[in-house]
């Protein structure tokens, strides 16, 4: 068998494959199907300084190769999840990390600064990328001002692993993640979901209740590689791809453009057990290719 261990910055996976935010709950929801000490990672859902409701429904709507949703951050706020939602996943043997969101910068910081003090987090993903919220949220991302002004402000109150997942609504995505590697970033994810919409013909109105909403699942990937791949040539921090990875062949043209490790997003919803076999079948791809470690495939990639 092939070495799967990556590391991210100075984080340790036994494998690359992880669960990208929003899709996997606190990991606790997929507990029976999946076993979780055999994931790289689990990003948990969004959470925010104070609790959200989300927005109205319709929040989600499928379409060809993907699915829209327009959630909006919903979670009881970062005091529950440290009281309540902590404890029942500290155990858990593997590395957890909590994708941390927020409507300002302060927030953001004292949101990063609050998770800073749980000890079994080693790492954040800081969400500056979600299109479907009315403040905060991609409003950061699209700009190398707007992402480098989080990303200074948590740097300054967290001292763990510094994740910062990036928009692809974006001019240069490189630009944004060379920003976010200058003020301290320990790594880049991308891509969160691309803006799209969806039409209800006979109401004449959008389906989402927002209009507009993330587009995620096979659909994105295309977009996704191309993003990868230019962002791993313009930083020198780890990258981490997502964004329509279903199959191990995917995530392995993802470790191909750059990535060193992948999230696994939308296909959790079509089959929960998706992650392991995508972990499964990445060792038997490395296996039949001749490989003792997937550090020999990452950014190998000829161009």
């Amino acid at each position: 068998m092939a070495d799967l261990s990556v590391s991210i910055g100075s984080l340790q996976l036994r494998n690359p494959v992880m669960t990208a935010s929003g899709t996997f709950g606190y990991g606790l929801e997929f507990a029976d199907l999946v076993p979780l000490n055999e994931l790289g990672g689990i990003i948990v859902k969004g959470t925010t300084l104070h609790p959200r409701e989300g927005n109205d429904y319709p929040r989600m709507a499928e379409t060809a190769s993907g699915m829209l949703n327009c959630v909006g951050l919903q979670n009881k706020g970062v005091g529950y999840f440290c009281e309540y939602i902590y404890p029942q996943i500290k155990d858990i043997d593997t590395r957890m990390i909590v994708n941390v969101s927020g409507s300002t910068v302060d927030d953001y910081a004292e949101c990063a600064s609050r998770i800073d003090a749980l000890e079994r987090i080693p790492a954040i993903e800081l969400n500056i990328s979600c299109p479907n919220v009315r403040q905060g949220g991609m409003a950061f991302g699209t700009t190398c001002e707007g992402a480098a002004s989080v990303v200074r402000a948590v740097r300054a109150r967290y001292h763990k692993t510094l994740i910062v997942k990036l928009s692809p609504n974006v001019t240069s995505i490189a630009d944004i993640a060379r920003a976010c590697e200058a003020e301290g970033a320990d790594s880049v994810s991308l891509i969160n979901t691309l803006m799209g919409m969806a039409v209800d013909i006979e109401r004449r109105r959008p389906v989402l209740s927002i209009a507009t909403g993330g587009l995620s699942g096979p659909a994105v990937k295309p977009v996704a590689l191309r993003m990868v791949w230019q962002v791993f040539q313009a930083v020198q921090i780890p990258v981490i791809g997502l964004g329509g990875i279903s199959t191990a062949e995917d995530a392995v043209e993802f470790l191909m453009a750059g990535a060193q490790a992948i999230e696994i997003g939308t296909a959790n919803f079509l089959d929960p057990q998706v992650t392991i076999k995508v972990r499964d079948g990445l060792n038997d791809w490395l296996d039949r290719h001749g490989c003792s470690s997937v550090q020999e495939i990452v950014g190998c990639l000829n161009v």
